[in-house]
């Protein structure tokens, strides 16, 4: 399977906080201390934005992280597959990679991790169909980048996360 024209590109999809942080919760960790090199995201460039449904890289030198939401609660996280170098080659799609291509990720680079977390949304206690959805969030002290589960996509919120996520910082 090749998401969206995206060479090397295989998701793993997994569901629910325990068995993301079980597959994956110790190598996020370590990624604490480290200092972001880029941000990547996958650009339409006929309509001149961000193609939401793509993975997000976050490549900090010897580790790049590849993080992508489907459905309501599918979170796939993979490690150095994607090189954003390379063309997409999609046939109905005109996507190519962009570093920082939004306002708010282009000061990013060259800030040191200070944490991660795992973050699932709780809503605000009342029936919210997003109810459990996983969400990573990047602590880079003041700036904080968190890649959410936008309901069948990727959705990006800057700052601290608010109280409608319950969080899990990960350690080593």
């Amino acid at each position: 399977m090749i998401r969206f024209g995206i060479r090397d590109y295989q998701p793993h999809w997994l569901n629910g906080r325990d068995n993301v942080i079980a597959a994956h919760g110790r190598r996020l960790a370590g990624l604490a201390g480290r200092t972001l090199q880029q941000v990547w995201l996958v650009w339409d460039l006929d309509d001149d934005e961000w193609f939401a449904d793509a993975p997000v890289l976050f490549d900090f030198g010897e580790e790049q992280v590849e993080i992508d939401h489907q459905k309501f609660d599918d979170l796939s996280i993979t490690w150095n597959t994607v090189d954003p170098a390379r063309p997409i080659e999609d046939s109905y799609f005109h996507l190519a990679w962009r570093a920082e291509p939004l306002a708010d990720l282009q000061h990013l680079p060259g800030h040191s991790l200070r944490s991660i977390e795992i973050l699932e949304w709780i809503g605000d206690g009342q029936r919210d169909m997003a109810e459990g959805s996983l969400a990573i969030g990047f602590d880079f002290a003041p700036a904080w980048v968190t890649i959410f589960n936008a309901l069948d996509e990727n959705g990006l919120e800057y700052g601290p996360p608010g109280p409608h996520y319950r969080r899990h910082r990960l350690t080593r």
